[in-house]
């Protein structure tokens, strides 16, 4: 079965280290945003314009997997909604789903983004400690139904995932 595999985590938790592994071991495409941010736009956020490349990737990913292509979506995805939007998509394709969670503590994630920052500049971004904080401040940490595959089944306020995810990546509709 054709899967999507999510990887999901905070900055310096192994994400895309862990997304080239899964990329190489199902002969999957690997969307990682921050690939294209730094040479397209020099910046993370970019005024907006990841939020756009995100959708891009997400429809680029799920015309894969219509495909027949493994495909490893390493965004992070920090909010619960964003997972239940992408597992509602991919399992409405009829294709496998795999949420990949790498927690990490304050210590190795400070750690990691240091040594990273250190040694590969021009493959990374510059976090403040700050930075950080808000990250971890605003992670929602996926729970265990979550964890074995029981995501929410609907978004209140919208007529399914499908809407939601449109307007959370304005370029996905």
């Amino acid at each position: 079965m054709t899967t999507l595999f999510l990887m999901v985590g905070l900055p310096g938790a192994g994400k895309t280290t862990r997304a080239r592994q899964l990329a190489e071991e199902h002969g999957a495409l690997r969307l990682t945003p921050d690939d294209w941010m730094i040479p397209l736009f020099g910046d993370a956020e970019a005024d907006g314009k990841r939020d756009v490349l995100e959708g891009l990737m997400l429809w680029l990913a799920l015309e894969a997997v219509r495909l027949g292509t493994n495909v490893v979506v390493d965004y992070g995805c920090w909010s619960r909604d964003e997972r239940s939007a992408i597992r509602w998509l991919v399992e409405a394709e009829d294709a496998g789903f795999r949420m990949v969670y790498l927690p990490v503590n304050d210590e190795t994630q400070l750690t990691r983004i240091a040594h990273r920052w250190a040694t590969a500049p021009e493959e990374t971004l510059p976090m403040t400690e700050a930075d950080i904080l808000h990250g971890r401040a605003h992670f929602e940490e996926p729970d265990a139904a979550e964890l074995a595959g029981r995501g929410a089944a609907g978004r209140p306020g919208w007529a399914g995932w499908r809407e939601w995810a449109a307007n959370r990546w304005p370029s996905f509709a």
